[in-house]
């Protein structure tokens, strides 16, 4: 009797062994995986995923202030899509850039609930181009997010849009101020920006106002839409009419690329 409680130990121990396994095993599988860290700072330039990233936390996907982490501040976070409203319809895009880079000092930013994003970016990314571009982007997106303020009643006609002055605002970084390609971000670009004075000599001398408008929009070339430059008619439309709206502010830079043209030598 002893010899076989001693053969049926070892059977015993392996059986023991092998429903272990399976039970680790079964564990392990309904464990939850742990989810692939997202980077502190992403590869795309475009406005509202950094907006995303960094504000919404406490500023809400749509800007209103109604975050998930607004509850539990000591101020609750305001509401961005009133700012044009609250400064007459104007917004207020030199101030807000202060606020988030911390050139401008405030309450709400630069306390230990909400960082000043300059330093933090400059710190996460070698590229200070890239940086500055980062945060002119990101105010971009929250001028696009404004609601809409009450035309006046006897409001007069507005003015021209000034292209020179709405490329210099949304292009040069990439183009240049003069169109040609040399901005401060064209180093930082996977696709040189192209020379944006040479459309009419590249189409027999006829500048095609219609493709650039196009391309503008967003309906022309994939350079338009990418992780380095965003659709600007989609941009323009969420900014509030203004100055003539969308369309308006396209046709404007349209305009003005005609006039700087080179001409071909006579």
């Amino acid at each position: 009797m002893s010899n076989e409680r001693n053969a049926c130990r070892p059977r015993t121990a392996v059986w023991s062994v092998a429903l272990g396994a399976l039970v680790a095993a079964a564990v392990q599988a309904q464990a939850p995986r742990p989810e692939t860290p997202l980077p502190a700072v992403p590869e795309s330039l475009v406005g509202s995923l950094s907006f995303d990233l960094y504000c919404a936390s406490c500023h809400g996907r749509q800007g209103r202030g109604d975050g998930p982490a607004a509850a539990s501040l000591r101020t609750r976070p305001a509401d961005l899509t009133v700012l044009a409203r609250n400064n007459r319809g104007g917004f207020p895009r030199e101030r807000v850039l202060g606020f988030i880079e911390g050139s401008t000092r405030s309450a709400a930013h630069g306390s230990s609930e909400m960082p000043v994003w300059g330093p933090t970016l400059r710190a996460l990314d070698p590229s200070d181009a890239r940086v500055t571009v980062r945060l002119k982007n990101l105010v971009a997106f929250v001028e696009s997010i404004q609601q809409p303020t009450a035309p006046a009643a006897t409001a007069p006609a507005a003015p021209p849009v000034d292209g020179a002055a709405t490329f210099r605002t949304y292009c040069a970084s990439c183009h240049g101020a003069n169109g040609r390609g040399y901005g401060v971000m064209a180093d930082q670009l996977r696709r040189t920006p192209p020379n944006l004075t040479t459309f009419a000599m590249r189409n027999g001398g006829v500048f095609p106002a219609e493709r650039v408008g196009q391309i503008i929009e967003g309906a022309g070339p994939a350079a338009h839409g990418n992780r380095d430059m965003p659709v600007w008619g989609a941009v323009f439309k969420r900014l509030p009419v203004g100055d003539a709206g969308a369309q308006g502010r396209i046709d404007a830079i349209v305009r003005f690329l005609q006039e700087i043209q080179e001409r071909p030598a006579e």
